[in-house]
């Protein structure tokens, strides 16, 4: 039976100790924004009416669970965001693959990839409606026009900054193309990949907010525009705080699948 050394074992309480220290300094900021937050508003000095409170944000929660409509509009939303998270993940995977194995196809389209990526995606949201419709695919749409171009450019990039030792070494070995990419450019990118993915969730969100600002009747991007449009500042804060959290959960989910994978390389 395999038995730690002294110098790992303190290695490891001293990661453990490490990793306890951030949670509660990152726990002890939310506590004291909130409390500060609440204090700001008790005391007037904030204007509550335009910068609401954290009880106030809490009892609209409590309201839209009430009527029902919370978690219907929460639902829609990360329906909107997975669907075209999955969707714009497997385009961005795919095509940096083929540009990879063709270099000729990318030297062809890269300026169009950059030029598609520094759009203004906003500025095309009545043409997205007009082509689209204005419903939940256009909402989808937006958010795949916003991740999928960053999402290819970066794993793209990432493939292209592989070690070119090893590359050379299969080559040496007589490997083709497509094994040197299985066998070297994908596995020494899973954390590249990853850290794309990271990104492209958050674009994500942000493309479907935007698309339900623009034509959504559900949704927390709904609730943000109906909010503001009557003035109810603690609905749009409410919106906001449960986004903040959603995107939380998502990119936890993902830094979880990339523990998960260095545990098994372990």
């Amino acid at each position: 039976m395999y038995t730690y050394s002294k110098e790992h074992k303190l290695y490891l309480k001293r990661i453990k100790k490490e990793k306890r220290i951030v949670i509660l300094f990152q726990v002890l900021i939310i506590i004291s924004f909130l409390v500060l937050w609440q204090i700001l508003s008790d005391k007037n000095i904030i204007n509550s009416f335009l910068s609401s409170s954290p009880t106030k944000v809490f009892n609209t929660i409590i309201d839209l669970f009430k009527d029902g409509s919370l978690f219907k509009h929460i639902n829609v939303t990360l329906y909107e965001v997975i669907f075209s998270f999955i969707v714009s993940s497997i385009i961005g995977l795919i095509i940096s693959t083929i540009l990879w194995l063709k270099p000729i196809i990318s030297r062809i389209i890269d300026p169009y990839l950059t030029v598609l990526n520094s759009l203004p995606k906003v500025a095309l949201g009545p043409l997205i409606i007009i082509w689209v419709g204005a419903s939940t695919n256009s909402i989808i749409f937006m958010s795949l026009l916003i991740s999928t171009f960053i999402t290819i450019i970066n794993i793209y990039t990432s493939f292209l900054n592989t070690n070119s030792s090893y590359i050379t070494l299969l080559k040496s070995l007589k490997a083709n193309k497509r094994q040197i990419f299985f066998k070297v450019i994908l596995p020494n990118n899973y954390y590249n990949i990853i850290n794309a993915l990271k990104i492209n969730i958050s674009m994500n969100l942000i493309g479907v907010i935007m698309g339900e600002l623009l034509v959504s009747k559900k949704g927390l991007g709904y609730l943000i525009m109906y909010g503001s449009q009557t003035f109810n500042i603690n609905l749009v804060l409410t919106s906001v705080v449960i986004l903040s959290i959603i995107s939380y959960l998502l990119y936890f989910i993902i830094t979880k699948l990339e523990k998960n994978q260095e545990k098994r390389l372990l």
